[in-house]
């Protein structure tokens, strides 16, 4: 079974109606990619907060559980921040790391895909912090 996943810029208090959503991207501005899941989002944050794995995985627990499975995440306001100040160059080492991973290469991601992924969260992530917002994650699981 997959994952679906949208990373959303949303108010602070839009987790729910985020979690009701069939497809947050159409409602709120993000990006949606697939295979997304709690490990990988953990695995950014370590990168680059510094933090030790098992303290950053406690970092994502469910703001929201949807009758229909989906699952809402906030997305840590260090990572956000880290994501909305680092320049090109940093960004691109940052995916060079991430795609490195045993949480991206198990999957088989492409180095390319993981940077295009990373900029586009530092993206959502200038997005979010200009206008005062919080990045969520969404997940859904699919039937395969």
């Amino acid at each position: 079974m997959g994952i679906l996943t949208n990373i959303i810029a949303a108010e602070e208090d839009e987790y729910a109606a985020i979690g009701e959503s069939l497809r947050p991207v159409d409602e709120w501005s993000g990006i949606e990619r697939r295979g997304i899941d709690t490990a990988k989002i953990a695995t950014l944050h370590c990168l680059l907060t510094g933090d030790e794995f098992e303290s950053a995985v406690g970092t994502y627990e469910p703001v929201y559980v949807a009758d229909e499975g989906a699952v809402v995440l906030r997305m840590a306001d260090e990572l956000m921040e880290r994501l909305a100040t680092l320049d090109e160059e940093a960004l691109e080492l940052v995916a060079e790391e991430l795609a490195a991973t045993e949480e991206y290469e198990m999957e088989q991601w492409e180095t390319a895909d993981v940077q295009t992924l990373v900029f586009e969260l530092a993206d959502l992530a200038r997005l979010a912090d200009s206008q005062g917002q919080a990045m969520f994650v969404w997940m859904h699981p699919l039937l395969t």
